[in-house]
């Protein structure tokens, strides 16, 4: 049996009926944990080191532009030769291109040959336009003369060069097929000109392919899953303006202006809090069936500049926005079912929140606080996003390994040349797998821990606040934020990195087993009857149930560690037991009281996903290079991000109220049902003897 917790934690009377100054929660403590915060330091040396490496290795430009024939990316200044502006990649043999799209061919797209352009290549109305290699050798013209020539110097070339331009073999190639930019790449249209045909005919050139499959082959390679992977993740980079708006500065706005409204408006803040949700929910939902484009004509595109409007081509992004347009629908309708249902339960929250609007009135530190913590994790997360863009795209450009004909025309060497016609592709090696998922981790962790800390010393400072009976009595600390931080950093640490620690490898886990299962369902390994699929979502239900009890055991367990000083799990142990033993007090109270909690951190992140789709809705984020393939993931991520901003300054509330109870069901535990420490503001706020008797019953 633990020993009474006012007689460890407050001034308590003595046995002479004198009170005793104990100290306000500075009795004997020591270093907890200590192994674990060891472990923790060790881990975010690994994560320097781990982002060191990409930042070496890796070059976010690789997310958006392709490889040319030579290896060089597209866009590269320091390329040889320099390739300053020109982004867009062409396939120069439309021969090529067709060879890679028939079935069973042992033709690669990546080994066709390709350069980098200013721009798409479009037939002309009345002769044959030519696209030419880079000027070398005996073509003496500058880059800037090329470009300017249309990348055309056929009238240049020796009658050799001709004969082997003829047989698509360079130095030049024809536009036969008109081509449209799609994430930055040419894609051929399988519509031939006529005109461009016939000229290409009548000088005696080979035979072209002409079939649909010219225009599939690229379509095919745009939309490969790394292709998408890639261009979700070049996303994040161009729209980091949006993310530290709707992703640091909004959310901390909303949320002080919450925090602000709880202390001067408590009663009417749960219905406010209900009808803003079901408002911003429905909104966020309209938005994707924009986007998708099942409402108006504003589906997003991946034809980047201004093109023929008849052309139509889809990418793999339409297809996620529409499926999470159809997630949302399914979220909102139980979402508005839901806070209907609760509608009867708001009076009690209210009575609730009341407590937390007291205490935040009396330690009102506490609303400033939650910017220290911020602070650190918008520092953190600009050096984390920046790292994993570079971690991405560290792959090394190497060689491919081929055994096609691919003779192409070198100016260099003045002759046809059939052996190094393979083109380059980035490789990436298991090891930045590992290295990815490493950074993940270190960020779920990191993000825990600060969260975790920024809770404990929220909860330390409200327990200072009961224990003294709600008086700032000069026992208590001028400022008694600081003063718990103190404890935290001197003593608690290593308990904060422990429970952090184990919420991130709960999390780890669930991630690779739903990833297993979808990998299963995806092979159709899979039993398609309703017994595999009762056991399927039983499985993925239980894990969501085990992550959600470890963080409500763990936020408990931070407020223990915080008024005992006692190690994570000791803490852990006592505040389960309290719980246990309390369960008809806390259950029906704190219950509605944390809904409206979580729906008031959705209102803000919500509202950073709104004002995410409204700025990427503009013109700078629709067209030439900031033009996004996808508004999900930044929306996405602007949701995150508000969502952990809204936990940080939430906390106060969430603590609060979790702390008081916690220490009002210990009081009345230890004192026969009758609270001795409850401060006379707490029990106004529960409604005297009356409120109280509903609460402990």
């Amino acid at each position: 049996m633990r020993g009474p917790l006012g007689a460890v934690i407050g001034s308590y009377p003595s046995s002479d009926g004198t009170t005793e100054i104990g100290g306000i929660i500075k009795h004997n403590r020591k270093c907890r944990d200590v192994a674990f915060l060891v472990i923790f330091i060790a881990f975010w040396v690994a994560m320097i080191v781990n982002s060191s490496f990409g930042f070496n290795q890796g070059n976010p430009l690789r997310l958006t532009y392709g490889l040319d024939y030579k290896g060089n990316l597209c866009g590269d200044k320091h390329a040889h030769p320099g390739l300053r502006k020109l982004e867009l990649k062409y396939w120069l043999n439309p021969n090529q291109v067709y060879q890679s799209g028939v079935k069973d061919s042992q033709f690669k797209l990546s080994n066709a040959r390709s350069i980098c352009l200013w721009d798409c290549p479009i037939p002309s109305e009345d002769s044959l336009n030519w696209v030419c290699d880079y000027p070398e050798g005996d073509i003496r013209i500058s880059m800037r003369d090329w470009i300017n020539r249309n990348y055309d110097y056929y009238e240049f070339l020796t009658p050799e060069m001709r004969n082997t331009s003829l047989q698509l073999q360079g130095p030049c190639y024809p536009v036969i097929f008109p081509s449209v930019n799609v994430y930055w790449s040419c894609q051929f249209i399988a519509r031939a000109s006529n005109t461009s045909l016939r000229h290409w005919q009548q000088m005696g050139g080979v035979n072209i392919n002409e079939d649909i499959v010219i225009d599939k082959s690229i379509h095919r390679s745009i939309n490969s899953r790394s292709s998408v992977l890639k261009r979700y993740m070049a996303d994040i980079g161009k729209s980091w303006p949006v993310l530290i708006v709707c992703g640091g500065f909004l959310p901390l706005f909303l949320s002080v202006i919450w925090l602000l409204m709880i202390r001067h408006f408590v009663a009417a803040m749960p219905w406010i809090t209900v009808a803003l949700f079901n408002i911003l929910i429905i909104t966020v939902t309209m938005f994707y069936y924009l986007k998708a484009g099942w409402i108006g004509n504003d589906a997003i595109s991946p034809i980047i500049g201004e093109h023929d409007p008849y052309i139509n081509v889809s990418g793999r992004e339409l297809n996620h926005l529409r499926a999470v347009a159809i997630l949302m629908t399914s979220v909102m309708v139980v979402s508005i079912l839901t806070s209907i249902a609760i509608v009867r339960r708001i009076l009690m929250a209210t009575s609730v929140l009341k407590v937390a609007a007291k205490v935040i009135g009396e330690v009102q530190a506490l609303i400033i606080f939650p910017v220290i913590p911020y602070a650190i994790l918008a520092i953190f997360y600009m050096f984390w996003i920046s790292a994993a863009l570079h971690l991405f795209s560290s792959g090394q450009v190497v060689k491919n390994n081929c055994n096609t004909n691919c003779c192409a025309y070198d100016l260099v060497a003045k002759k046809v040349n059939c052996d190094g016609c393979c083109g380059y592709s980035i490789h990436y090696t298991p090891h930045i797998a590992i290295a990815i998922f490493f950074h993940l981790l270190g960020g779920y962790w990191a993000t825990q821990f600060f969260i975790a800390c920024s809770s404990t010393v929220i909860a330390g400072s409200v327990a200072s606040y009961y224990w003294a009976r709600g008086e700032m009595s000069p026992e208590i600390p001028f400022l008694p934020v600081f003063a718990s931080m103190k404890r935290l950093i001197r003593y608690s640490l290593g308990s904060v990195a422990l429970g952090s620690l184990v919420v991130s490898f709960v999390e780890s886990i669930r991630f690779i087993l739903e990833s297993i299962r979808r990998k299963l369902k995806v092979s159709g390994t899979t039993s398609d009857g309703w017994f595999g699929r009762m056991g399927n979502h039983t499985s993925h239900g239980c894990l969501r149930c085990v992550e959600w009890t470890i963080k409500s055991v763990n936020r408990n367990a931070y407020i223990m560690i915080a008024i005992t000083g006692k190690s994570f799990f000791k803490a852990s142990e006592i505040a389960t037991e309290l719980i246990m033993n309390n369960i008809l007090r806390i259950g029906k109270v704190n219950v509605i009281g944390d809904v409206i909690l979580f729906l008031g951190k959705l209102c803000v992140s919500l509202s950073s996903a709104v004002f995410g789709f409204l700025m990427l809705d503009t013109h700078k984020y629709r067209a030439a290079h900031n033009k996004i393939s996808s508004p999900l993931l930044p929306v996405l991520i602007c949701w995150a991000l508000g969502y952990v901003v809204a936990t940080l300054f939430f906390a106060v509330v969430e603590m609060s109220i979790d702390t008081i109870i916690l220490s009002f069901c210990q009081d009345s535990e230890e004192h026969q049902g009758t609270a001795q420490y409850a401060p006379p503001l707490l029990m106004e706020t529960l409604g005297e003897q009356n409120e109280m008797q509903r609460l402990t019953q």
